[in-house]
């Protein structure tokens, strides 16, 4: 298919680009296969550059013979583009239409896009499961890396690498698939270092109603324990639900053939009701009725806050049971791609400061996210604006980056990266030049063969000029387990995705550029400081008279 078939109309002259908190612009509007550009010969002015795939719907209106089209962004961005002429806006309209809803996945932006920036490093081999596994080998030797999966028979959705105590052969492990959901297995998710307890991940059982059993699962998961200890089972659904599985050939472990395992029940909402929760919170931060109760009652029902609780509540609860009880964890849902994955990568957050670094944030994302099988393509495919019913569309990774936020600003110290980091993630999870989020799994993005046809996020980020700006300029390294707050109280919404198209920034760069400066000339002070004691020592050696009494 041809890109140029869907362009009724490529170029429109004297178009009016409306955009919040911004002077409005006149200019050219064009049409290309991946964006909707707006060019002007004003000074000063910055073109609007839109990737279709970022646009969630479009609304047309008409006042005389001049039509407006309001865009509504994936990054919760609304703009209006006022078209002179019906049948320009109408033929604008629907192209944008078209375009924007292509679901090849090989004729989206990734594959045509080519940097113009040096590619200093290749972000697809900054992360790799084996790199990984050097740090592992150096702490412990109870682990092995299988290459079970590695043409993606034994479970589509994990890596051809996984890594699996030692002393379970591959064997065990397609016998362990079959009793898994979607041949999800336990894995290691994160090894303490601490005390050397572990976290594992995996999808759930599959006893049913006639209680099946599966002595090679018992086995593997046992293999986790020290003798003498019992290890927790984190179930991110709520005792009915995981009951009502069983029907439908599901389950959990039962304490019978799971003695040593106490299993724990910490209901965390499914994707269909957090898909509602994003549309309902976007609506209420987007109300300018500008009435107090409204507002409040709106921000209430949407329960995004009441979400981002329960998520930060059960990592914390994966945390304290490794690093307080000293006890291993095994935590799943149903398919383990989804609320699984929320819980084991904050609960990382939480316990491994190299977690909180630039790097470690990316390899965290990178394997517990991409590698672990979130279906970014199936979850990310619409946003809050969308007018089509939603499929499997879900707000899980804007969750996650969410949650990491709030740890973020309750420790505004520890973490390497600042929020604006945690944003261009969000972004580019939902529309974006890069190959990185494409695909379902590693299985897919293979197929795609992504590696050798599109640019990697991490390129771009691992720049010196990009990490410059990523970086939180009061991050001090911090060593230590940091225990997040998740009383109401502590969780406050983040207007830096709800709010930031909604009112001005400028008060707020203003104040952060006020802050870098006071923490630079602080430096300079200190490095003062230094420089005079260092003479003043030179001085007392030089002359014994002046030493200090």
């Amino acid at each position: 298919m041809e890109f140029a078939e869907l362009i009724k109309t490529p170029r429109v002259d004297g178009v009016v680009l409306h955009r919040p908190f911004m002077p409005t612009v006149e200019g050219t509007l064009c049409l290309t296969g991946h964006h909707l550009i707006l060019s002007s010969r004003q000074d000063n002015t910055e073109e609007l550059w839109l990737l279709h795939s970022n646009i969630d719907s479009i609304e047309k209106r008409f006042v005389g013979s001049v039509g407006s089209i309001i865009v509504k962004c994936k990054d919760l961005r609304v703009i209006q583009l006022d078209i002179p002429g019906m049948e320009e806006c109408l033929n604008i309209a629907s192209s944008v239409e078209a375009l924007s809803t292509l679901d090849s996945v090989s004729l989206m932006y990734p594959f045509f896009y080519r940097p113009m920036f040096e590619v200093i490093e290749d972000g697809w081999n900054s992360f790799l499961p084996e790199d990984a596994f050097k740090d592992l080998e150096s702490m412990t030797d109870e682990w092995r890396l299988s290459e079970v999966n590695k043409d993606f028979s034994v479970c589509a959705s994990y890596p051809p690498l996984v890594a699996v105590p030692k002393d379970v052969d591959d064997d065990t492990l397609r016998k362990v698939a079959a009793f898994r959901h979607s041949g999800r297995f336990p894995v290691l998710s994160y090894y303490h270092k601490k005390n050397g307890m572990v976290m594992m991940r995996a999808g759930q059982p599959l006893p049913g109603t006639n209680g099946r059993r599966c002595k090679e699962d018992e086995k593997l998961i046992n293999a986790t324990l020290r003798p003498g200890k019992r290890g927790y089972v984190i179930d991110t659904r709520t005792i009915n639900v995981a009951q009502q599985a069983k029907a439908r050939g599901g389950g959990f472990e039962s304490e019978a053939n799971y003695p040593q395992w106490r299993r724990i029940h910490k209901a965390i909402e499914r994707a269909n009701v957090l898909q509602e929760s994003l549309i309902k919170l976007v609506e209420a931060c987007n109300d300018q009725s500008h009435s107090m109760d409204r507002w409040l009652s709106k921000l209430e029902a949407s329960s995004w806050q009441t979400h981002v609780k329960e998520i930060l509540t059960t990592a914390c609860l994966a945390a304290q049971c490794i690093d307080r009880e000293g006890a291993s964890v095994l935590v799943h849902g149903t398919e383990g791609t989804d609320s699984t994955l929320q819980v084991t990568s904050l609960a990382q957050i939480i316990l491994d400061p190299a977690c909180r670094t630039i790097r470690g944030f990316q390899g965290l994302v990178e394997r517990e996210w991409l590698q672990a099988g979130h279906p970014f393509q199936q979850r990310c495919a619409q946003s809050a604006y969308s007018n089509s019913k939603p499929r499997q569309e879900a707000p899980v990774f804007l969750l996650f980056l969410d949650c990491v936020w709030q740890i973020l600003r309750q420790f505004p110290c520890s973490f390497e990266f600042s929020e604006s980091f945690l944003v261009l993630l969000f972004e580019h999870a939902y529309a974006s030049q890069f190959g990185t989020f494409l695909g379902n799994s590693a299985a897919e993005r293979a197929k795609l063969s992504l590696p050798e046809k599109t640019v990697s996020l991490w390129s771009w980020v691992n720049r010196p000029q990009e990490l410059e700006r990523l970086t939180n300029p009061l991050y001090e390294a911090n060593s230590l387990v940091i225990w997040p707050s998740v009383a109401p109280q502590s969780l406050l919404l983040w207007e830096g995705v709800f709010l930031r198209w909604n009112r001005s920034s400028k008060c707020l760069d203003e104040a952060y550029e006020e802050m870098v400066h006071i923490i630079e000339y602080n430096k300079e002070l200190q490095n003062k400081v230094n420089s005079l004691r260092r003479q003043l020592a030179q001085l007392e050696t030089e002359d014994p008279l002046l030493q200090t009494p």
